[in-house]
């Protein structure tokens, strides 16, 4: 299979996967200039230490479920073999190292562009790659916006997976939060019960 010429580079925990990172990854892969939307599963996010997380592989297998049939998505485990936690830039240098034919555009929320001077290797990430950034409902994005920053519109839900988790544990229904096939697994698998 030859890979998309420009693709974006969702990434995220997705503990669990939800339909808002769906729904934004389907329309970024459909109406922008992107061929593609690939979901890199983080094993540990530098910013995240702590947090209650599914292993990795049963993480990873939700947004399987989750994409299965969308030709526009794909699921990535690369920084499962990295050095963790995970730094961006290393996952992004190891992707070009795989797909040297791929452009890599990263796609985050406008919530997370603050924080971006502070990633490591900052400057060359910005440099060496585009950056996509949704509008997150309640952060207003910096005036101007940095060289390589790109904003495009999306549909936003504010489902977050914390809420998910909560609904778990107490016993409450996720139907319509996440594709029903990623439900019935995390029902089967007893996760956050």
């Amino acid at each position: 299979m030859s890979s998309p010429r420009r693709v974006g580079l969702l990434f995220g925990s997705f503990n669990p996967i939800h339909v808002g990172h769906l729904i934004l990854a389907n329309h970024l892969a459909t109406r922008t200039d992107l061929n593609a939307v690939w979901l890199v599963v983080s094993p540990q996010s530098p910013f995240k230490v702590g947090e209650e997380l599914l292993p990795e592989q049963a993480r990873l297998q939700l947004v399987q479920l989750a994409i299965a049939g969308n030709e526009h998505l794909r699921v990535l485990d690369v920084e499962f073999c990295l050095p963790k936690p995970s730094y961006t830039i290393d996952t992004l240098d190891e992707l070009r190292r795989q797909y040297p034919g791929v452009k890599f555009v990263l796609l985050m929320g406008g919530d997370n562009l603050p924080g971006l001077p502070r990633w490591k290797a900052a400057e060359r990430l910005m440099a060496e790659f585009e950056v996509y950034v949704y509008p997150r409902p309640g952060y207003a994005l910096p005036e101007p916006l940095p060289a390589g920053v790109r904003v495009v519109e999306a549909p936003l839900l504010d489902i977050s997976a914390t809420f998910i988790r909560k609904s778990m544990r107490a016993g409450q229904s996720i139907r319509y939060l996440v594709p029903e096939a990623v439900e019935r697994e995390i029902i089967a698998q007893g996760y956050w019960q």
